[in-house]
């Protein structure tokens, strides 16, 4: 077994933490900042150029002892050791998972069935290099001679969310080349995009593992139908010189007509929502520049190291991680909010939603029992301050318990300090308003020097008051860079793994995607068909509403 198999509920920890919780439940956190003046500093974390402060959640250093004994007692050192050494951890499809080897160094040694990838990894890397420079610097051009301008990722799920995320985060960083994203099998979304281009300077990355996603081929194949209309005066031939292909299948793209040195590999080992650092980021690449791809891998791998060798109490993913179990698992919080204080995140939280809810969106254990406990997160979030003016009435007076990460960065890429000033203080306040709330007391005090009368200070007074108590987290970055994303993503993706070995579940294969995948294949047959297979009532109502 690659890792052990440890229903968390059974440990002497969860049964502490289960005291704990019944005993800290009531505590304001305001309170615990005045009984330890040191509080702050001994719930922080330093990291280069993250600075990590959880000491506004609702937790003891009892809590945070418990936390760590529950890591120790499911062996998450040895699992650790085992998802980078590259051990079937993806039990259930028997493979390895290594996205961290894809920013490895080239010195580092990862082996997968007895061979060593690194080398076959920086292969591909330079063969990355060299096509994006060429395209950028305008050496490849399309079937009339002219340099691209355009460049279309044709992707679905993590061929696409991670790209595209990466590249809005990065927007500061990119280079001439327009980047659109196809991803929806919805052909209004392909066909307003093709709107947009010129056949003679646009290329296309058709991203598939095995060339055979429905969403993604049929794009690809509309995209080409388009390519190939007469009025464009192309030929078969052009294909060539403007798609590219990141896939397994040789057979499907030599079908589709894309050039063999236009072909950029994936592994099994890299599932699809963490694959962006693959050839999956060729977009990336294109559109930021081949350097600023590496250092965002080199943020990454930096995350890596501090992940796989620094002790529990001072490793930013895994204390994060303890604390979605400390409030998914006692306070029953079903929801996080992800809060990064930059318009550039504006899709990160999306992207997350994948990474988390799709990895650990799992109702069975590791010995394909039912679990007894809640696994997964509901992930849900937008930038700051946009955020403030639509959904923090309810984590500020709502009747839930949301733990919200804020992400703000001390310096802004166009140097404007007037607005980063502003941003920051939003930023700041936030999570210090999110813990103080607002007494009857101070709500009174405030309505009596606005001169209201004693009527109108009842009657408003209960509507002002704010409980505050809710917990947040605040990650401080130095600025948004490739590296500082890179490392940024790594973090959640650690979080990702220790959370996935304290359930007790496998993080890394997604049988429910694969479900909607074959129901919708038997639909299709049916909406082709004058006959219908056998449906709930329902679904029969609704395919034949449709088909009429």
């Amino acid at each position: 077994m690659a890792l052990q198999n440890t229903n968390p509920t059974k440990t002497a920890a969860w049964q502490k933490l289960q005291e704990n919780y019944t005993n800290t439940k009531n505590l304001k956190v305001k309170d615990l900042f005045k009984d330890d003046e040191n509080r702050a500093k001994k719930l922080t974390i330093k990291d280069n150029d993250f600075l990590f402060d959880y000491s506004k959640n609702r937790i003891t250093e009892d809590t945070v002892k418990h936390l760590l004994e529950l890591a120790n007692q499911v062996d998450l050192k040895g699992a650790i050791e085992n998802y980078f050494k590259g051990e079937p951890i993806n039990q259930t499809e028997g493979r390895a998972v290594l996205h961290t080897a894809l920013r490895a160094k080239e010195s580092d040694t990862v082996l997968v069935d007895g061979k060593n990838v690194i080398p076959e990894i920086y292969a591909v890397k330079e063969k990355i290099k060299n096509y994006t420079e060429s395209i950028i610097s305008g050496k490849s051009k399309g079937y009339t001679g002219k340099a691209f301008t355009d460049v279309v990722n044709i992707g679905i799920g993590g061929s696409d969310l991670g790209p595209a995320m990466v590249v809005e985060s990065l927007k500061f960083y990119k280079n001439h080349l327009k980047m659109h994203f196809v991803s929806n099998v919805d052909g209004d979304h392909v066909h307003q995009i093709l709107k947009e281009l010129n056949p003679e300077t646009t290329l296309f990355v058709v991203v598939s593992k095995t060339f055979t996603t429905q969403e993604t081929l049929s794009n690809a194949t509309t995209i080409k139908k388009w390519f190939l209309n007469p009025e464009f005066k192309t030929k078969e031939s052009d294909i060539a010189l403007h798609f590219a292909a990141v896939s397994t299948n040789a057979t499907k793209i030599a079908e589709f007509g894309i050039d063999a040195n236009n072909v950029f590999p994936m592994w099994d080992w890299v599932g699809g929502r963490f694959s962006l650092w693959s050839a999956v980021g060729l977009s990336i690449a294109l559109s930021v520049g081949f350097t600023n791809f590496n250092n965002l891998l080199m943020g990454a791998n930096e995350m890596d190291e501090h992940f796989r060798n620094t002790d529990f109490s001072e490793n930013i993913p895994v204390v994060s991680a303890l604390l979605t179990i400390w409030y998914n698992n006692f306070y029953n919080a079903e929801t996080e909010a992800i809060i990064p204080y930059s318009q550039y995140l504006s899709r990160f939280s999306a992207y997350l939603q994948q990474g988390i809810m799709e990895s650990n969106g799992k109702s069975v254990d590791r010995n394909g029992d039912p679990v007894t406990y809640q696994t997964g997160t509901i992930i849900w979030g937008e930038p700051g301050t946009n955020s403030q003016h639509a959904f923090f009435q309810l984590i500020h007076q709502g009747t839930k318990v949301i733990p919200a990460e804020f992400i703000g960065f001390k310096e802004s890429l166009f140097g404007d300090q007037d607005h980063q000033d502003k941003l920051m203080a939003n930023f700041i306040a936030q999570t210090e308003a999110l813990l103080n709330g607002k007494t009857k007391e101070e709500v009174l005090a405030e309505l009596q020097e606005k001169g209201l009368s004693d009527k109108e200070i009842e009657d408003l007074l209960p509507f002002k008051v704010f409980e505050g108590n809710k917990p947040t987290t605040t990650l401080l970055i130095n600025k948004l860079t490739p590296k500082s994303l890179g490392k940024l993503i790594a973090l959640y993706e650690h979080k990702i793994f220790v959370q996935g070995i304290i359930w007790n579940i496998f993080s890394y294969d997604q049988w429910g995607v694969e479900l909607g995948k074959q129901l919708a294949s038997t639909v299709l047959k049916d909406i082709n068909s004058d006959k219908n297979e056998t449906h709930d009532p329902s679904t029969l109502q609704i395919l034949e509403g449709y088909k009429k």
